[in-house]
């Protein structure tokens, strides 16, 4: 039983390297024959028509170089560019503040600034009026009988010389913010930042919201 199993295995094995060798030479011989006959037909072309040939090579070459300025211009239209400029939006805005928002077309923000610029500059020549006022009022109240002046006149001139200052600390806040969103607002120009809500109602009792940015 062991000898006959022996026996079939070893031809088997035998019979597998035959097959082996069979398809190894036929693929051999296969590769051989299409090399010749590529070969030859190289030959033939560049033998019987050689202008054809390089007419060929200049075509696909002319189609390569097309190609490329192709995808060059296209890569260079694709080239990210600002729309805006921060700096150009900050020199409106410091020059007039409410212009770099109105060059980033930020509608709804002009009016606000520009109000509340007018509001400030507004309370800021009132107080100082007012100081002026009574500025001169208190030193008229000096005299050789009252050399400290009236108390009061005093105190009130204080008064709206501190309103003035703070009015003055406020319009320097509000100017350098407006020139901030001016630089940033140029810079968010090109992007869409705000948010598209979206509700809707299904039936029975869902309701289906919808937050996109």
């Amino acid at each position: 039983m062991t000898n006959n199993f022996s026996q079939i295995k070893s031809g088997i094995l035998k019979y597998q390297d035959a097959f082996l060798f069979f398809w190894v030479i036929l693929i051999i011989f296969i590769f051989t024959v299409c090399e010749n006959a590529f070969t030859q037909t190289n030959d033939d072309i560049y033998s019987k028509e050689p202008e054809l040939y390089k007419s060929a090579f200049k075509k696909i070459e002319l189609e390569n170089r097309i190609f490329d300025d192709t995808l060059k211009e296209k890569v260079k239209e694709e080239k990210f560019e600002m729309k805006k400029s921060p700096w150009k939006a900050v020199l409106f805005s410091a020059v007039v503040p409410g212009m770099g928002q109105l060059y980033n077309e930020s509608y709804w923000k002009v009016p606000v600034v520009m109000g509340l610029g007018g509001f400030l500059l507004y309370e800021i020549i009132y107080y100082n009026n007012r100081f002026s006022d009574y500025k001169d009022l208190y030193a008229q109240s000096i005299t050789p009988e009252n050399p400290y002046g009236d108390d009061i006149l005093r105190q009130y001139r204080e008064f709206y010389r501190n309103q003035r200052d703070q009015f003055y600390l406020y319009a320097g806040f509000y100017y350098l913010i407006n020139l901030v969103d001016a630089y940033v607002d140029a810079h968010l120009f090109d992007f869409n930042v705000s948010e598209k809500i979206r509700m809707s109602i299904s039936g029975g009792n869902s309701l289906n919201l919808k937050v996109s940015f």
